[in-house]
């Protein structure tokens, strides 16, 4: 299974100066939960920004200029080398922009957190993508000083990309 893990704005921002735009307490939760004991990719500035591997999970980092190695952290050279690496566990897509955008042709699913905030000077977006491929599923609605909603897509299709009634 691949899944790819996000939280987006309303105008669909997921990243500015470098950093999320937002700090919503519990809105971590999910990822925490979906990821622990799997393997997460992300790509090298995702992976600066957060500085180390994250705990109790196998961290691939995409790069083309850097190396990381250690205990549960490795990098590849693409999303497609990083789902060869993972062995065949559950891979959950972390970001940013462009390892979501390569990693979108291999999602089965996606959870998307849907953030009730505009962010105008946002300068990281989340890739378009065909809902119509999906069954979007929508989860619980939580926050207090922020609200956001859980959603779920599935993908339609089954790996030889026939139609599933």
């Amino acid at each position: 299974m691949v899944g790819l893990i996000v939280a987006r704005s309303k105008n669909n921002v997921i990243g500015r100066n470098g950093e999320i735009p937002w700090k919503i307490k519990g809105e971590q939760k999910q990822f925490r939960e979906l990821t622990t004991g799997h393997v997460v990719v992300m790509g090298r500035r995702s992976y600066e920004e957060i500085g180390h591997p994250l705990p109790n999970r196998k961290t691939i980092v995409i790069s083309k200029s850097k190396r990381y190695e250690g205990e549960n952290l490795q990098t590849a050279g693409s999303v497609e080398e990083a789902i060869a690496l993972a062995n065949g566990e559950d891979v959950y897509i972390a970001g940013g922009y462009g390892v979501y955008r390569e990693a979108m042709p291999f999602a089965d699913v996606m959870y998307i957190t849907e953030v009730d905030l505009e962010i105008p000077d946002g300068d990281v977006f989340f890739p378009a993508f065909d809902a119509d491929d999906f069954t979007m599923t929508t989860g619980e609605t939580l926050g207090d000083e922020v609200r956001y909603t859980r959603t779920v897509y599935t993908r339609r299709t089954n790996k030889n990309k026939e139609k599933i009634p």
